[in-house]
């Protein structure tokens, strides 16, 4: 099915997009780091956006457009801040923490019960979590805990599950008030606008690296990754449910442990894959099964 074989194609565009960025600019500043994504598919976007279909717009879009800027905003930051401190392997797993956080909110704000298959797959996402960190085990069968707590980049994905779980509900309203294909190319035009202009603004980014010959190749490489990251997520999410779409995403969390040993040469990728499969599982479980 084409929605399938989309999703597969959103999962491989956004963990190269996170491994390529890595590599080719991890030395330098989270913000200079994210600027290349950003840019570089900023030309991609906008010449996209005349052959997208304008749907009728009404002020619940406009509010639930309003509130999404400013989240994925600071979650991309965060992202990018993330994968530049730590291990792929020991980051980009704790996505999967984005589904459980969901349903935790709907039952303490909302009083929603999960169901069986959720509460499963959130103790599958947490001992999955556990088992990135199981070579700590020989601190002690909380030194997996303690290890989490001290890898900085999986405290601050932790943090971009957390604001994701509220994104991805203000920006499904949004979504339900116009259309995946117009919001996914309209949305991010503005964002990358934006925190371009903040980095540039606020001196962030070394304007000779950032035009460089060999930067100027690297960031087109990226900022095709990032461009179709989006376009291929906003396509097949356009052709099927959204739940069957992000479970199929999440795979994305494997490729980037696989980037993670080829690009970086990454430790205990035998445990850390173990227990990144368990999360992306438990996340499926969460997102299939919820409620």
């Amino acid at each position: 099915m084409k929605w399938v074989v989309l999703s597969l194609l959103t999962a491989g565009a956004s963990a190269s997009t996170d491994a390529w960025t890595k590599r080719f600019f991890g030395h330098r500043s989270t913000m200079e780091m994210a600027a290349f994504p950003l840019a570089y598919s900023l030309p991609l976007f906008l010449g996209s956006l005349p052959f997208v279909t304008v749907p009728p717009l009404d002020a619940v879009f406009w509010w639930s457009f309003a509130v999404s800027i400013p989240l994925n905003c600071v979650s991309f930051y965060l992202y990018m801040a993330a994968i530049r401190v730590s291990p792929l392997s020991l980051t980009l797993p704790f996505l999967s923490f984005t589904p459980v956080f969901m349903i935790l909110t709907g039952f303490l704000v909302l009083g929603e019960v999960p169901s069986p298959w959720a509460v499963a797959g959130m103790l599958a996402v947490v001992l999955g979590g556990y088992l990135l960190n199981a070579p700590s085990m020989r601190h002690g069968l909380l030194g997996p805990f303690s290890a989490m707590r001290a890898e900085k980049g999986t405290i601050l994905m932790v943090a971009v599950a957390c604001i994701y779980s509220l994104s991805a509900v203000v920006g499904k309203k949004a979504i339900l008030h116009s259309s995946p294909l117009f919001f996914g190319m309209f949305f991010f035009p503005l964002q990358n606008f934006l925190l371009m202009l903040w980095a540039f603004m606020s001196r962030r980014v070394d304007r000779r690296f950032f035009l460089s010959r060999g930067s100027v190749c690297r960031g087109a490489l990226v900022g095709l990754f990032y461009y179709l990251h989006v376009l291929c997520h906003v396509w097949a999410i356009s052709l099927t449910q959204a739940s069957y779409m992000i479970a199929l995403k999440r795979l994305s969390v494997l490729f980037g442990l696989i980037y993670g040993g080829l690009l970086f040469k990454e430790e205990h990728l035998g445990w850390r894959f173990t227990g990144g499969l368990l999360m992306v599982g438990g996340a499926a479980a969460v997102v299939l099964g919820g409620r």
